[in-house]
């Protein structure tokens, strides 16, 4: 049976999230060799700390879960998880630009941010939200996003009607340069579900249900 512990971004981002939790998840990454934990922003000192002298990365959100917020506020967000120790950086595009086909203002927010993460060499994962975009929305994102040189285009936040699918890591992977690695995320929450998303083409799994996943 594979091992997808190298590929989990072992993640809670809910909003009543407990230090325990945290505590909990950090634990665990560093039991099982997954990949990441990922948590909410004001975690991420602790998160850090916990990790110190591990292989696992810490990672955060910018602009979660609606990415409507501001190219400002994503910059300042940006910049204090970096201060805070965040190696990566799982920010969600402003949907709302997507929607109303201001694919100019999508390009200005991703060439702001991005210059800002790779200058401190951390990931940037982009979260573009797959369940709610046409399959033409997709693509273009797969052509923005890929020719602006992010790590990883990230299916879902996990907070809308529809998570990752097959069917969306599959036109990712299709349409994306071979340099952009995919992160499936959203609903993911048992072994073949997890395995079908890397057969797709998926590099990481975010799921909060990483140890069952492994001990499955």
């Amino acid at each position: 049976m594979r091992n997808l512990a190298p590929y989990i971004d072992h993640t809670i981002l809910k909003p009543t999230t407990l230090i325990a939790d945290v505590d909990r998840l950090c634990a665990e990454a560093r039991q099982f060799g997954f990949a990441a934990v990922c948590i909410p922003p004001p975690f991420v000192r602790r998160t850090r700390s916990l990790l110190e002298g591990s292989s696992v990365k810490t990672a955060t959100v910018i602009g979660f879960p609606f990415g409507y917020s501001a190219i400002e506020a994503k910059v300042s967000e940006t910049l204090l998880a970096i201060v805070d120790g965040a190696d990566e950086l799982d920010m969600v595009i402003n949907l709302t630009a997507l929607k109303n086909n201001d694919w100019a203002y999508l390009a200005s927010e991703i060439g702001t941010v991005l210059p800002l993460v790779h200058g401190k060499q951390k990931v940037l994962k982009v979260i573009v939200e797959s369940g709610v975009l046409s399959k033409e929305e997709l693509i273009r994102c797969c052509e923005l996003y890929g020719a602006a040189g992010i790590d990883y285009l990230k299916t879902s936040t996990g907070y809308a009607e529809q998570g990752a699918t097959v069917e969306a890591v599959e036109i990712m992977r299709k349409h994306l340069p071979s340099s952009v690695r995919i992160k499936a995320s959203g609903g993911i929450r048992n072994f073949a579900q997890a395995e079908a998303m890397i057969d797709a083409g998926a590099d990481r799994i975010g799921t909060s249900s990483g140890v069952a996943i492994v001990n499955s």
